[in-house]
Formats: C-alpha cells, sequence, structure tokens
C-alpha cells in the first residue's frame, strides 16, 4: 500500500513526549525522529500508517502514591513546581522535535495550521495539557501555556488537584467518584472558555463532567474514552454522558487500552480489534457518526498487538470498512471529525 492510498488518521492523545523524556538517550528527539523498535509512535512509522497528527500531552506524573479518604490507593499530584519544570522540559522536547524535523512535523494552532500540515505531508501536532498541576491558583501560567500553543486542556488527570477531581482507575465501577470541580476549577474553565482552548473530559469524574457540562459553552470532549455500557470500567462514558455529549455536538475519541475496550476489563494485548469496533458501533448509533473518532492513547496503555504502533493503523482502517462503513464515514472517523470539532471549539 502506498502512503498515497493510506487515509489519514488525526488523534485525540499519545503520550510519546513522556516516553522519550524518560528515555536515557542524550537526544530524545533523535528516538522520534528516526525508526524505533520500543514504544508505539515515532515519526517514520507514523507515515508507513496514515498517522497524520493528533493532540500531543504533556503528562506530568505523579510524584507519589497515597492513600484516598475512602483507605484505597490514589496517585498524588506533584508540587506546583514540580509541575511547571516538568512542563517547560516536555514542551521544549516538542519544540526541539519540531526544529528537527525540518518542517516533517508543524505545532498546530488552528484548523488551518492542521490541515495545512496535513496537506503538506507534515504530522500536524496541538498541545494537550493532560492535568493542570502546573497551573498557578491565579491562572498566569495558563496564558503563557497558551502563548506557547496550548489549544486543548485536561483539567486532571485520574488523581485530585487544586482545580477538581479526577476518576480513579477502578474496575467494575462507575465514574461516579467522589466530588467535581473546585471553585478555582469552575475559574478555569471560564478562563478556558474566553480563551477557546478545548476542554478534555476523559480523566474527570461524572461529578466534575457535569459541572463543566453546566460552566462551558464549548462542545462537551472526550478525547480518550470509551463505552461504560460495554466495558464498565469507571474511565468510561455512561450513556446519560454520552447523550450530554452528543446534544452539545460534541465528540469522543475512543481509546485502544484494552482495559477500557475489554468486557472483563483485562489488559491484555491478546485483544481482538472487534472489541474496539464494539465501541466505535454504539458511539455511531449513541451520538452521531459525525461525532465519533480515535484516541488511542499509544505511549500510555496496553494496547492490542494487532495496533502494536502506528504503522499498524492501516488494521483498524481496513476493519472498519469490513465492518460496513464507507470511505467517507471511515474518513470522517479517522480525522475529520476531530478537526471539525477542534475548528468548532477554537473558533476557526
Amino acid at each position: 500500500m502506498t502512503s498515497e492510498a493510506l487515509i489519514p488518521v488525526f488523534d485525540g492523545h499519545n503520550d510519546v513526549l513522556l516516553r522519550l523524556w524518560r528515555s536515557e538517550n542524550g537526544a530524545p528527539e533523535l528516538g522520534f525522529l528516526k525508526e524505533g523498535t520500543t514504544g508505539h509512535l515515532d515519526l517514520p512509522r507514523a507515515r508507513v500508517g496514515g498517522f497524520a497528527g493528533g493532540l500531543f500531552a504533556v503528562f506530568v506524573p505523579s510524584s507519589i502514591d497515597g492513600i484516598g479518604s475512602d483507605g484505597k490507593p490514589q496517585a498524588l499530584p506533584p508540587s506546583l513546581a514540580e509541575a511547571q519544570t516538568a512542563t517547560l522540559d516536555l514542551i521544549s522536547l516538542l519544540v526541539r522535535l519540531e526544529r528537527a524535523s525540518e518542517g516533517g512535523m508543524r505545532i498546530c494552532r488552528s484548523g488551518r495550521d492542521i490541515r495545512s500540515a496535513m496537506a503538506s505531508g507534515a504530522l500536524a501536532v496541538v498541545l494537550h495539557i493532560e492535568g493542570a498541576e502546573m497551573i498557578d491558583p491565579d491562572l498566569k501560567m495558563l496564558d503563557v501555556l497558551y502563548q506557547t500553543g496550548l489549544r486543548s486542556i485536561g483539567p486532571v488527570w485520574s488523581r485530585s488537584n487544586i482545580f477538581g477531581h479526577g476518576v480513579p482507575f477502578r474496575f467494575p465501577s462507575l465514574p461516579d467518584i467522589g466530588p467535581g470541580l473546585t471553585d478555582q476549577g469552575r475559574e478555569l474553565i471560564r478562563a478556558c472558555n474566553a480563551l477557546r482552548i478545548l476542554i478534555d473530559l476523559s480523566h474527570l469524574n461524572e461529578q466534575g463532567f457535569w459541572d463543566v457540562a453546566a460552566l462551558s459553552d464549548a462542545p462537551l470532549v472526550a478525547s480518550h474514552s470509551n463505552v461504560h455500557a460495554l466495558t464498565p470500567h469507571s474511565r468510561n462514558l455512561t450513556d446519560r454522558q454520552l447523550d450530554a455529549i452528543r446534544d452539545t455536538d460534541g465528540f469522543v475519541g475512543v481509546n485502544f487500552g484494552t482495559m477500557f475496550i475489554r468486557a472483563d476489563g483485562r489488559k491484555d494485548p491478546d485483544t481482538k480489534l472487534d472489541e474496539l469496533i464494539r465501541h466505535i458501533d454504539y458511539l455511531v448509533d449513541r451520538i452521531g457518526l459525525d461525532r465519533v473518532g480515535l484516541g488511542s492513547d499509544f505511549d500510555g496503555t496496553t494496547v492490542p498487538s494487532d495496533l502494536s504502533d502506528v504503522s499498524r493503523l492501516p488494521a483498524l482502517v481496513n476493519l472498519l470498512k469490513v465492518r460496513g462503513y464507507d470511505d467517507a464515514a471511515v474518513r470522517k472517523i479517522c480525522a475529520e471529525n476531530w478537526i471539525r470539532v477542534l475548528e468548532r471549539t477554537w473558533g476557526g
């Protein structure tokens, strides 16, 4: 199959920056620009698989783990200073990647940027924050990050911070775990609306989801979440949440993580792609074809072996066609729906 024949994929979530940052390579950008044998994502394999761009996450790992008020293990957030230092490192890495790629990848700040990059064959990269621990209570860092290129933010990861409460990883479990946004979290949502930054709901607990729904004037978007009715994991979305996303003309990017797509919630690479298609089918039926896309979580979770890296994406594309999606529908799911909701959120 030639690169011209590939249907482009614009993906809602990956953690390649964290993987590269944690590597022992003295020049981690080389680990992305040259084809590798570890991890899920690099530029050469992206070109082979038709991976045309996506939201690249800046995620600061938990400094330590603790015990929550319910007596269960709970990830604790890094301090503001730790998070800001790590964020600077990760964004600097992304900027160095763009520079070293010599036009092979571009940091995009608008829908026009994304479309231009994809048309020219450059990887279209959108800067995304996963967990806002690096943002101060006065939100001064939000303005700095926006000027740097931030266009998408998840207020929390699956841990609490000053803005709200993330949903812990539990199976089986509803996402209705703990309180939602704090007063500072509500201010963050208002500020993101004013800047037209996409608000990602994927790691918020259910009350936080409804708090955002009540405040935000933007489409409700979950960048890498799946269907709770099929896989009752706390990170997945209930039918009521899906209906709210549909009613705002929002969007869901389907996570490839096996624990989010299997009925038994197991981390098992020996998982058929049919499990992933089940979630896509359900979402298309529930919220509409134009509101469904991909949010792989590459380099951040255990994925099916048939999607062991981005070069294998054509297997998913082909299976969608086998399962009855025509070319236009596949193009929507793979890229066009994502770009549409970003343009609606950003205002162009």
